[in-house]
């Protein structure tokens, strides 16, 4: 069955995903996937070195990131009102969207660092150029809502969304890992999608290459959060099924939505970033009265 993975941890997402970019993109290849994208938290430290090995490898690279989205401004930073923050994910269609990532995820660093590195719908709407978006995954802000029986507000952030990236570019994603919160976020997207005239995406929020990484994995999130593996009351994924599983497996989770499947694809074939690597790609820096940069920064250097 045809179907691209759109939500995947490398290792850069530090101390979270354990998968190493050589043997992810090796695994896609075997299963006999075609594309692949890259959506580490928060990051892109891993998008060239993701991009050239997909590449050598004959698997199409497509660029993202998963996204931490402020609740309020990413200028507030109150404890209080400003440490929950949601889930998005975004991918570059063209390199007018890859643009649009980098500049994005360095807001989030500089601008907008809480806890994590974040943005606001604000930003998302001044970069909104080339991205298609994913609604993410259980941590996402309709996510969130349909978990609290919040389905107004489900429905409102679906709105805003919309209006953000356009209707053909966003999409509600549905995963599942076999939990209950799954089964009840995929009942309400379907019925949000109905509504709104929406497209799902189905993906699966990789974190580890085989299932059986997944002893591994909690290993990784010890370490990040200065726990062990005996302490009981630790932060620790619910599931073992956050691994790079094959099409049939996807088509097999979503037999009810073979459209969520089908998108994918879609979407895959929506993404395509080619970066040029054989020129200089400097800033220009446009002065005052004409004056030449180069004259300028001689004058600053003396």
């Amino acid at each position: 069955m045809n179907f691209v993975h759109l939500h995947t941890h490398t290792a850069y997402s530090l101390l979270d995903g354990q998968c190493r970019i050589d043997k992810l993109i090796k695994r896609v290849k075997a299963l006999g996937q075609t594309a692949l994208a890259i959506t580490d938290h928060g990051n892109m430290y891993g998008a060239i070195e993701f991009y050239k090995e997909a590449k050598k490898q004959g698997i199409k690279p497509i660029i993202g990131c998963e996204f931490y989205v402020a609740t309020r401004s990413l200028y507030d930073k109150t404890y209080e009102f400003d440490n929950k923050r949601y889930h998005l994910i975004l991918l570059a269609k063209n390199i007018e969207g890859y643009h649009n990532l980098l500049k994005l995820v360095s807001i989030s660093n500089i601008d907008g660092f809480y806890t994590k590195p974040r943005i606001d719908k604000q930003t998302l709407l001044k970069y909104s150029g080339g991205l298609i978006c994913l609604s993410g995954c259980l941590m996402g802000e309709i996510s969130q809502c349909i978990l609290n029986n919040d389905f107004d507000g489900a429905m409102f952030a679906a709105n805003e969304y919309i209006t953000i990236f356009g209707r053909d570019n966003f999409y509600l994603e549905v995963q599942n890992h076999k939990t209950d919160d799954d089964m009840k976020i995929i009942s309400g997207m379907v019925t949000i999608a109905n509504k709104l005239d929406l497209k799902l995406a189905a993906t699966n929020d990789v974190h580890y290459i085989e299932k059986g990484d997944a002893y591994y994995q909690d290993i990784l999130m010890c370490i990040q959060t200065h726990a062990t593996v005996n302490d009981t009351n630790r932060l620790k994924f619910e599931t073992e099924e956050l691994y790079l599983k094959s099409g049939d497996d996807m088509a097999q989770l979503f037999k009810s939505l073979p459209e969520a499947i089908e998108n994918t694809v879609k979407i895959a074939d929506m993404c395509n970033v080619e970066i040029d690597f054989g020129s200089y790609h400097l800033p220009k820096f446009h002065l005052d009265n004409g004056a030449d940069a180069y004259e300028y920064l001689k004058q600053l250097c003396f």
